[in-house]
């Protein structure tokens, strides 16, 4: 069995801002679209599939092992397992990694794998102290046990908690996303105009790039409407714009904006992976191979720093350098965190700062997200690692390029890394 994992076709559902378009569609909507999509694309009769691997991270509750229901709910049928898995904002690539070890195992050669991520339908939670009382008042037997419960109940009970946003707090550091963006404004001197400059530049490209883009995404259909774009874009992003935008996550100092931030977004990706001698005997051409692909751990405290050593262990590992990149997809978490990401890898003192022994060396603006990135298109935390992939290679494709370096932060501290490469 051939040890090389190759992505055979892709496909994506648009990415639309929480609470929009897709907002009606739960987490197993959207990812059985992307499947269904895909398997109608590609003909292929979804029995002949190893396993189906999803990554999502706030999964549904009513939806345990979402990667199951989305493979049913699309035609996969009983005997084809599925697994979910979680590696906050790599979950995408995790997915895509899992299905590697699996035909390195012996334990598959097709997967459908991707990710997936429904922002708009997290939940709102009840505070344990509302629990206690909810269920003191379910077990009261008589009406004055009961007027005695409800007795107990305080204003914050009826409060409740919002997971969307205890998602993006990190419980070691303390501090939410956008703060850890802060503590690297900081530690690598980003200026407020830099970020804005980045973000507006991320817009830019995206507009540019729409009619290519279009080219991955299937149409979704939501409350009667045809959903078929990207709907983050905006074209009033202008520095100038965004330089009037205030701060939000240190309103005295800071300089993190919605603006120059990723946005909070819905949508999924699906990928068909395996051996090549599958690729072949399905008759399709594949996008292109996994050569290698690290992950690492860093300060939570600083974790959109992830790139700079995964990328230095994947190099390591393949021994490619920055220089042998056609392509660069570095996530954008913020803009400080992928600004502050090329300045580790460049400049010696700061290369240090991310423990780097020695910087690897630059990365030009030109081959960097040049279809814009997720300040633009939107984050849906699962699924954003996977659509890294499926860009990165239609964007090799269309330029006839050879390789592509994908990266992204992960929340907790950690960072992802991986080569694709192309046969030319």
């Amino acid at each position: 069995m051939s040890r090389e994992l190759v992505i055979i076709a892709g496909i994506r559902t648009p990415f639309t801002r929480m609470g929009t378009e897709l907002a009606s569609l739960s987490a197993s909507d959207l990812g059985r679209h992307a499947v269904a999509a895909l398997l109608d694309r590609t003909a292929l009769d979804p029995a002949e599939l190893s396993e189906v691997i999803f990554g999502c991270v706030g999964q549904p509750t009513d939806s345990a092992n979402i990667a199951r229901i989305i493979a049913l709910r699309a035609g996969v049928p009983v005997h084809v397992p599925a697994a979910t898995v979680n590696r906050n904002c790599a979950s995408g690539i995790e997915a895509v990694t899992c299905a590697h070890q699996r035909l390195l195992a012996g334990k598959g050669d097709l997967f459908i794998v991707g990710g997936v991520e429904s922002m708009s339908n997290y939940p709102l939670i009840y505070r344990h102290s509302a629990v206690e009382h909810f269920t003191e008042l379910a077990k009261a037997k008589t009406l004055k046990d009961r007027l005695l419960a409800l007795t107990h109940f305080r204003a914050e009970d009826f409060s409740p908690l919002l997971a969307l946003q205890l998602g993006l707090c990190d419980p070691v550091s303390g501090l939410n996303m956008g703060e850890t963006a802060e503590v690297l404004v900081r530690d690598y001197a980003i200026s407020r105009e830099e970020q804005d400059q980045f973000a507006a530049r991320s817009h830019e490209k995206a507009f540019a790039a729409q009619e290519d883009s279009a080219a991955e995404i299937t149409a979704v259909h939501a409350e009667g409407l045809a959903v078929a774009a990207d709907n983050g874009m905006r074209t009033d992003s202008t520095v100038e714009k965004l330089g009037k935008l205030r701060a939000v996550f240190d309103r005295n100092t800071g300089s993190v904006t919605a603006g120059n931030a990723s946005q909070i977004t819905d949508g999924a990706v699906a990928l068909l992976v395996g051996s090549e001698a599958r690729a072949q005997a399905l008759g399709i051409e594949p996008l292109g191979r996994l050569v290698d692909y690290a992950y690492t751990g860093c300060d939570p405290a600083r974790m959109g720093l992830g790139p700079v050593k995964s990328i230095a262990a994947v190099n390591a590992l393949t021994e490619f350098t920055l220089n042998d990149a056609d392509l660069v997809e570095i996530n954008e978490a913020f803009a400080a965190q992928v600004l502050s990401v090329l300045k580790a890898l460049k400049e010696p003192e700061y290369a240090k700062k991310a423990g780097l022994d020695h910087a690897l060396g630059e990365i030009p603006e030109s081959i960097l997200n040049p279809r814009g990135g997720s300040i633009a298109m939107g984050h849906p935390v699962g699924a954003t690692g996977a659509r890294l992939v499926l860009s990165a290679l239609n964007q090799l494709k269309k330029n006839q390029g050879q390789r592509a370096l994908v990266s992204l932060c992960i929340g907790g501290g950690q960072g992802a890394a991986l080569w694709l490469e192309r046969s030319l």
